[in-house]
């Protein structure tokens, strides 16, 4: 009996706290896209439930190298779904006696990465101009040393208010300007 051989591998995290709609916002931008992209673009967009979404990607991708023994640079994420997990009902206490429910939702989130050398069909491939006018993959855009800077990123100053100001709320006026 012929076996086919794997080329794709999944991570799956399930009840993650966030509401799925928050996390299709960033699924919806990876889609499609080179493993060593999307880490870039996880680490620099602006939303909280891209850190969790991160921790997959990089899962998904140390199963890859696991099971199908493939490099970072020949992956990329063929299948991310969202889906609604379970909401936690609570209660939030409020004045006379009353409360007001409140649902805690989470969601269910794969990450599906498939490797393009394992893949037998042909595969179409962006070639852009770089600065000085060379043809060049679209990967190799991405920086080579990627994976050393995420493991050693550079650290912000912990001090992120570097000058204090002093406001006296008697000299200036402030909230208590009656006389």
């Amino acid at each position: 009996m012929l076996q086919k051989k794997k080329t794709e591998v999944y991570a799956l995290g399930q009840n993650i706290s966030m509401s799925a709609h928050k996390a299709r916002r960033v699924i919806d931008q990876i889609r499609g896209r080179s493993y060593l992209t999307t880490l870039f673009l996880l680490k620099f967009m602006p939303y909280g439930a891209c850190s969790r979404i991160f921790k997959l990607v990089w899962s998904a991708a140390a199963n890859a190298r696991h099971l199908l023994g493939s490099t970072n640079e020949n992956l990329f994420i063929s299948q991310a779904e969202v889906n609604e997990g379970t909401s936690l009902k609570r209660f939030k206490l409020r004045a006379r006696g009353r409360s007001y429910p409140i649902k805690r939702r989470t969601c269910h989130i794969t990450i599906v990465l498939k490797d393009r050398s394992l893949n037998n069909s042909e595969k179409k491939v962006k070639v852009f101009l770089d600065a000085d006018n060379f043809l060049v993959d679209a990967d190799d855009f991405v920086q080579k040393d990627f994976m050393n800077w995420l493991k050693n990123p550079i650290t912000k100053p912990k001090n992120k208010y570097l000058t204090m100001e002093y406001h006296d709320m008697d000299s200036n006026g402030g909230a208590w300007d009656k006389k």
